[in-house]
Formats: C-alpha cells, sequence, structure tokens
C-alpha cells in the first residue's frame, strides 16, 4: 500500500512551516525591542517590556544585543513617579548602522541619509539637465554624488547597509520600464548604479541597491515624517516637477496594483484630443499641469526650471494677470483629474508636493471648486481642509533613505 500522508490532498491541508525555533524567536524579539523604541523616540526598559509584552529580564538581555550591535544607546534618566530607581532612556543611536536614498529625477540629483532615528544626517543635491541623456551616465553621476554623502555620512559615524534609488517612471524589479520625461525605457537601473559605485567604493558597506518610483517614496517621507501618521493613514499624493506623480496610501501603506504601477495620475488623460504627452498618448494631466505647461502658459521659458518657478510665484504674489490666469487654469485641470481618484479611492486627504506645495495658495481654490462639485461624497467642500501641502520632510530621496533605515529596524540581526 503506498504511503499518501505527505500529499496534500483536497481534504488535508499542506504542510506547515516548521515551527519557530530559539533563533527565530530572539530574531523576532530583537526587532520588536528595537521598533518600540523606534516608534517613541526614547523609551525605558520597563517601557519596553510593557509595549512588547515580553517580560524585563527578556528585554534586558534583548536590549544589551542591541546596544552592542550599535542599533540603540543608552542615556538619561526617566521618571515614572513611582517609588524606585529611575531607569535610563534607550534612544535610537545616532551612529553605526544607517539608510541612503537618492532621487533622480528630470533636473536634478538628490542623496540623502538618515540614522535610526529617522533624521536627515547628510543632504547633497546638484542641479543636472537629465532630459535625454544616457541612462548609464546619469546614473554614474548619481553614484558620484553618492559617494561623497557615502563620505560625509563616514566622518559621522554613520554606516549606511544599502540604498534605494527613487526614480520617476513605472519601476519594476530593478528596472525603469519607461521614463517618458527621462527618454528612459528598459533600463537596469539599479544594476547600472551598483556597478558604478562599486567603481568608486569598492569596500563600501551600501552594496544592497534596490528601487521604487519617486512619487510612491515622497509619499513615504509624508506619511512617517510629514505629521499625517497615526492622523490621516489615507491620502492621495502627487508630486510637481516636470512630471506629475502619483501615490496613493491606504491604511498607512502604498497602494501598488497588480503590476506596482498604481499612482500614475500624470498619465490621466483629461482631453482625448489634447497635446501628444510624451508617453504616447494625448490630453494628460501633465500637459496641463506639469512644471513645463505652467511656466508656458504664464509666459516664463518652460526650460527655466526651479528658477522659473521661483518666478511663477512671484509674478503670483504680485498679482500678475497672466501667472493667476495659468495657475488657476492648472488648478481645475489638477481638480477635474483628482475628483475621479477621489470617488474612486475615498482618501481622506489630498497631499500636494514638489512645485506645488509652493503654489498651492493659488492652485487650491480651483482644485477645491471642481472638488467640491464632483466628489460625490459630498466630504469636499472648499476650505474643507482636505486639500493641503506636502511637508518640508515629505521628499523622495528621505523616503528612499528611512525605507533602508527601516529594514534594519525589522531585523537587526541580519546588520550585526
Amino acid at each position: 500500500m503506498n504511503d499518501h500522508s505527505t500529499v496534500p490532498s483536497r481534504n488535508r491541508p499542506a504542510p506547515l512551516a516548521p515551527k519557530a525555533d530559539k533563533d527565530t524567536v530572539r530574531r523576532h524579539n530583537l526587532s520588536l525591542v528595537l521598533r518600540a523604541v523606534f516608534d517613541e523616540s526614547a523609551l525605558s526598559r520597563a517601557g519596553a517590556a510593557a509595549r512588547t509584552g515580553l517580560t524585563r529580564a527578556a528585554v534586558s538581555s534583548l536590549a544589551d544585543q542591541l546596544i552592542r550591535g550599535g542599533f540603540l544607546t543608552e542615556s538619561g534618566k526617566s521618571f515614572s513617579g513611582q517609588a524606585g530607581r529611575p531607569g535610563t532612556m534607550l534612544t535610537p543611536a545616532r551612529s553605526g548602522p544607517a539608510g541612503a536614498g537618492v532621487e533622480v529625477n528630470i533636473d536634478y540629483v538628490s542623496v540623502c541619509v538618515v540614522d535610526l532615528a529617522g533624521t536627515d544626517r547628510v543632504r547633497l543635491t546638484e542641479h543636472l539637465d537629465n532630459r535625454g541623456q544616457p541612462a548609464a551616465g546619469v546614473l554614474t553621476r548619481a553614484a558620484r554624488i553618492t559617494a561623497r554623502a557615502l563620505d560625509s555620512a563616514a566622518d559621522q559615524g554613520l554606516h549606511p547597509v544599502g540604498v534605494e534609488l527613487a526614480l520617476p517612471g513605472l519601476v519594476s524589479q530593478g528596472s525603469v520600464r519607461q521614463a517618458p520625461n527621462l527618454g528612459w525605457k528598459e533600463v537596469d537601473a539599479e544594476d547600472l548604479f551598483k556597478a558604478a559605485l562599486s567603481d568608486l567604493r569598492p569596500d563600501s558597506p551600501a552594496s544592497t541597491v534596490t528601487s521604487d518610483n519617486e512619487a510612491n517614496l515622497a509619499a513615504l517621507a509624508e506619511l512617517w515624517f510629514g505629521g499625517t501618521d497615526g492622523r490621516v493613514g489615507h491620502f492621495l499624493y502627487l508630486t510637481g516637477e516636470i512630471g506629475v506623480g502619483g501615490a496613493v496610501v491606504v491604511g498607512g501603506e502604498l497602494l501598488r496594483g497588480a503590476h506596482g504601477f498604481a499612482g500614475e495620475i500624470g498619465h490621466t488623460p483629461v482631453d482625448p484630443e489634447g497635446p501628444e504627452c510624451r508617453c504616447g498618448s494625448r490630453g494628460c494631466l501633465e500637459q496641463y499641469a506639469g512644471q513645463s505647461a505652467l511656466l508656458r502658459a504664464a509666459g516664463i521659458d518652460e526650460n527655466a526650471g526651479v528658477p522659473g518657478v521661483i518666478e511663477l510665484e512671484h509674478r503670483a504674489r504680485a498679482d500678475d494677470e497672466s501667472a493667476l490666469r495659468a495657475l488657476d487654469d492648472a488648478g481645475r485641470t489638477l481638480g477635474i483629474a483628482l475628483s475621479g481618484a477621489v470617488n474612486l479611492l475615498d482618501p481622506d486627504a489630498v497631499v500636494l508636493g514638489g512645485i506645488y506645495r509652493t503654489l498651492l495658495p493659488w492652485l487650491a481654490p480651483a482644485v477645491e471648486r471642481e472638488l467640491s462639485s464632483r466628489a460625490v461624497s459630498g466630504l469636499w467642500p472648499p476650505g474643507s481642509g482636505r486639500v493641503r501641502a506636502s511637508s518640508l520632510a515629505g521628499d523622495a530621496a528621505r523616503g528612499a533613505a528611512a525605507r533602508v533605515a527601516r529594514g534594519i529596524v525589522a531585523d537587526p540581526l541580519a546588520y550585526e
């Protein structure tokens, strides 16, 4: 008789994974304690025990290991108001393991290094015209800037364990499937960047390179550092640059879609007969509300970049009719595109970043008028506060660096 006991059947569930052994449990508990301190910024051992449900003896042993590994430091005193000796406070280390993020955009590259507390410790930004440039050359320049940032981090006792790239366009499995404004298609961005960085720093500890869409990472930075965490966990994030990027946060997590491309609102058609877009379609949102379109409509050189946006803001403050009309038209188009997304996804807020953050006072009235008339929920009247500017902390490079740092918190034993 054949033994079929190991073959799953319709009535027999598949075998479960092996039970957790002692080492696996300790690995999990190390992360649990580190996350508790990370979430609170500072926590006593007794407080960590209360937060995690572990015994004080277990927390003390785990905290000692995390201190030896350079993940936590201990200092100061905490006073509980009860009898007994005051306890010392555990805090995330300001040296040791860290994360690095690199945003490669159309007209700049920005590199950020954060420590385990999420503090922005190194920031280098160079304004470069990357349009139409070979991807290998752009990523090599980005690697050079990153190498300088890693040197600055090392001077502060920080050791980034990985680099995350924030890239415009459709990003999947380390490649840029399509980035119309850069002119990239099927670019192995992670491999090209890693090879360039390895040539510059063969001994770099930041050997792991990952990547994601820049709007996704900017939205995470907004979630983690912009004051929305714990209060607004459902929001749409738009970043206005030469292109218009978007991301969707639901329940404090990115909504990625079936293939990882959710949030590409910049290529939502608002007029099927409109101007041709670099993506190959017509009438896309960014052809009306992107940086170049805004500047052109205001009578400013569309290739002026950041100085052009500053000029637009100055003209708007001076009540220049062309500037005000351009911003109102762009706001109206944004509102039309956003109303469809709001009706589909029912977010708590719309957060506008990039150039939209400083231009919001002139964009918001038209955006809110459209949302008020088109959002079926009736929850978007003008002045509701649901359309808001991103915080200064909500940028893609910092979001990328912070995600690397959060990976350390999730499994510190992997980085001892």
